[in-house]
């Protein structure tokens, strides 16, 4: 077993924490969370509570508490234990000497276990607990909770029940609580609403026990309902108990409590095995296409899995109505929202192994397009400006003060909600991505066009014709960096907008050109016209490209950015009057200088394979040290340039810092005085990136798959596998071959580059490539 610090790596699947460190708590909750995109229960004990930030985050329950913050709510939690010996606590509590426990995560099933020993002389008392939130029925988390070690004499009691009095971030969500107990069936339940939108929330829970119970106590709260069950432990070793917690809300169907109280019935009809293993088979499939295997660094291995697995746990698989929350539902931070993150890190991952759950990542953005299109009303735009912080409706979810001037204890007026104008092109780039890797056409027909025509409306009123030079351009703005607001043509915006343009045109024409009538429809619907068209045509041709220095190659990221003060982070930090000031606009150490908060025109190059490699080169060395990396963002992306450069030193130091953001807790929790915590999806679904569009070196275009494989060091292989319009593809990368095998199932050969030379691989055949 290796050991890294706070944790131990048991093997490829398994992370253990031996020893729980009090300060670490927040973190175990996010990195230990059991989901499945309904929702996330965090990585706690059974008898902790909200001060140490357990909470059970679920989707589509939006709501505003304290009248600034619409987050998602946090169930009443169903998992609540307690044990009782002669009267005396068996827990973990914080600050607790008597016990010692330890937590295990298997990232293959996502089963959070706790082991608690009692280190007193007189007895040696054992809990044990598993559970896991099941793929089978996403309304159910199932647990084995075992106590052992009990002794005759023992006088044993267990606390169990519902608490409704949880951890929220802003503003306590629930309220009209009503309870009951069926001690006929053992199900129990508590019902309330949030506060603002009234959404019915449902706990329920049904349990059994394998030992004879001497009386149970109900023991009923505003906000609680609780069971004390007085087992008879005679002859009994080891006292087993199974819960099955159930949580619908009125969004899910018209009557949650009926439907939380069957399943909670139904589920008493399997056993905890039972029900694990159907909860097993969904995940087995799932890895069929999604694993990765690295060979040659067991930590490595783990830490990849374990950004896969938080990739797919933050991914509302289930419904093409809602967003890939920032943090997942790991907590309530960044609101359970969608960010740019959705599109260009999160979804790639699911283009080649889950082509359904793409295409309802991408139906989000058809069904918000009303809220893109008000937002730019009342912005005085056209078309869909879509929000930088976008929750189920689409309407803008980012308020205009973000961060508190922790100096003067000013709030700070940000642009993120209306400067950020990228997230509307970037979800055109996706839209062409995901064509390209499925030849999808009938869902471009249907949804796609649709939000590619509004996007380009919004580029067409948003840019300002320079009549002195002759050109469009995009001003008043900030981009990927988002230290630096309010500058002028920032070039991944200029960039993407042009591209978005050219898209929108692109399948215009195509859709005319296969005259089914479906861009009449379109047009119909959207009122779209013949001079919009020319518009966008003008402007694709006349919008400013910031281009590379003839002499030094260097790209500018906004106008007057080379003007600015030239240092570094590390001199910042010296600059601080308070550590957790913020570094961006308006008056942040980082504003009148060069020094990014992360990737910019590094992300230019992840995206467009437009540039020459002296060009990415020199734009790498020059932004590489004047980026602070100050978010998650960040290092996968400059992992993946450095792994395209042939770096793969570089890259390898790049992916660590991605892969263990989470793991290794690197990253801040508070920014601005506001708390951040939780998974950093975007990191997970980076993560995925680094290894097969930077060390595999897949690139995607109009002219096909592109590989320039670069196996860092570190590692003996990876494998993996790819769905590439339609077609299975399992690939090997050593350090001296590149082996590539197509399903014999396949339909189609498929035609590829591996370093400009071309193949074509047939159904059932293998290839292998010397390197």
């Amino acid at each position: 077993m290796a050991e890294q610090g706070l944790f131990k790596i048991k093997d490829d699947w398994n992370l253990e924490i031996p020893v729980i460190d009090e300060n670490q708590i927040v973190n175990y909750g996010s990195n230990l969370l059991c989901g499945n995109g309904y929702l996330g229960y965090r990585g706690t004990l059974e008898e902790w509570g909200k001060e140490q930030y357990k909470a059970c985050i679920v989707t589509d329950t939006y709501d505003m508490a304290d009248g600034k913050w619409r987050e998602l709510s946090n169930a009443p939690d169903g998992l609540y234990a307690r044990v009782t010996i002669d009267g005396k606590n068996l827990a973990h509590d914080p600050g607790s000497l008597d016990l010692k426990t330890k937590l295990n995560f298997n990232y293959k099933y996502g089963i959070f276990e706790r082991s608690t020993l009692s280190n007193r002389k007189e007895n040696s008392y054992k809990i044990y607990s598993q559970r896991f939130a099941s793929y089978d029925n996403l309304h159910l988390i199932a647990n084995q909770y075992i106590l052992s070690g009990v002794k005759d004499s023992d006088v044993v009691k267990i606390k169990i029940g519902i608490e409704g009095d949880v951890w929220d971030l802003n503003g306590t969500h629930l309220k009209n609580f009503s309870s009951d107990y069926d001690s006929e069936k053992n199900i129990l339940y508590i019902k309330a609403e949030t506060v603002e939108e009234e959404i019915e929330l449902v706990t329920a829970l049904s349990f059994k026990i394998d030992s004879k119970i001497k009386n149970i106590a109900v023991d009923e709260k505003e906000k609680a309902l609780f069971l004390i069950i007085e087992v008879d432990n005679t002859d009994k070793k080891e006292i087993k108990l199974q819960r099955n917690l159930i949580i619908y809300s009125s969004n899910d169907t018209k009557n949650p409590l009926k439907k939380a109280l069957e399943d909670a019935e139904n589920s008493l009809e399997f056993t905890y095995d039972e029900l694990l293993e159907k909860h097993k088979d969904k995940w087995d499939q799932k890895w069929e296409i999604a694993d990765i295997e690295i060979k040659g660094n067991l930590m490595d291995q783990l830490a990849l899995r374990f950004n896969l697995y938080h990739n797919i746990i933050a991914t509302p698989t289930h419904s093409e109505y809602l967003p890939i929350g920032a943090r997942g539902l790991s907590c309530q931070a960044y609101q359970g929202a969608a960010f740019w993150d959705q599109e260009i890190f999160n979804l790639p991952m699911f283009m080649y192994t889950d082509l359904d759950s793409a295409k309802n990542i991408l139906k989000y953005r058809y069904h918000t397009l009303d809220g893109a299109r008000k937002k730019a009303k009342d912005l005085g735009y056209d078309g869909a400006f879509y929000a930088w912080i976008s929750g189920k409706s689409g309407k803008e979810l980012c308020p205009s003060f973000f961060f508190k001037d922790v100096i003067s204890g000013r709030k700070i007026r940000n642009h993120f909600n209306d400067w950020q104008i990228h997230v509307s092109p970037d979800i055109s780039y996706s839209i062409w991505k995901y064509y390209l890797a499925t030849d999808d056409i009938n869902f471009i027909s249907k949804y796609g066009a649709e939000i590619l025509f509004e996007i380009a409306r919004f580029i067409h009123s948003r840019v300002h014709f320079n009549q002195y030079k002759g050109q469009y351009e995009v001003i008043r703005l900030l981009g990927p960096d988002e230290y630096h607001e309010n500058v002028d043509n920032n070039a991944f915006t200029n960039y993407q907008c042009r591209f978005a343009l050219k898209i929108a045109l692109y399948f215009y024409f195509k859709l005319k050109n296969e005259s089914t009538g479906q861009l009449e429809k379109i047009v119909d619907k959207i009122d779209l016209n013949e001079s919009e068209i020319t518009a966008w045509q003008e402007i694709k041709e006349k919008i400013y490209l910031p281009k590379p220095d003839p002499e030094n190659k260097l790209i500018e990221q906004f106008d007057g950015y080379f003007d600015l003060e030239d240092t570094t982070a590390e001199v910042l930090r010296s600059r601080l009057i308070d550590k957790s000031e913020y570094w961006g606009w308006p008056n942040g150490v980082a504003v009148f200088t060069q020094v990014i908060k992360q990737a910019d025109v590094i992300q230019l190059f992840t995206l467009h394979d437009i540039f020459s490699e002296d060009v990415i080169t020199a734009n790498y060395d020059y932004y590489e040290k004047r980026t602070q990396h100050g978010s998650s963002l960040s290092p996968s992306q400059y992992a993946v340039v450095a792994a395209r450069l042939g770096r793969s030193k570089e890259a390898y130091r790049y992916f660590t810092k991605s892969a263990y953001i989470d793991l290794k807790s690197s990253n801040k929790a508070v920014s601005g005085g506001t708390f951040i915590g939780g998974v950093h999806t975007a990191a997970a679904g980076g993560v995925w990136q680094v290894l097969i569009n930077g060390f595999a070196g897949m690139i995607l275009n109009k002219d096909g798959l592109l590989f320039k494989p670069n196996l860092p060091e570190e590692w003996d292989h990876i494998k993996w596998k790819l769905i590439y319009k339609k077609a299975k593809l399992k690939f090997k990368l050593t350090r001296d071959e590149f082996l590539i095998s197509s399903d014999k199932a396949n339909k189609r050969d498929i035609e590829f580059k591996v370093f400009n030379k071309k193949y074509i691989i047939e159904p059932g055949e293998k290839l292998k490539i010397s390197l």
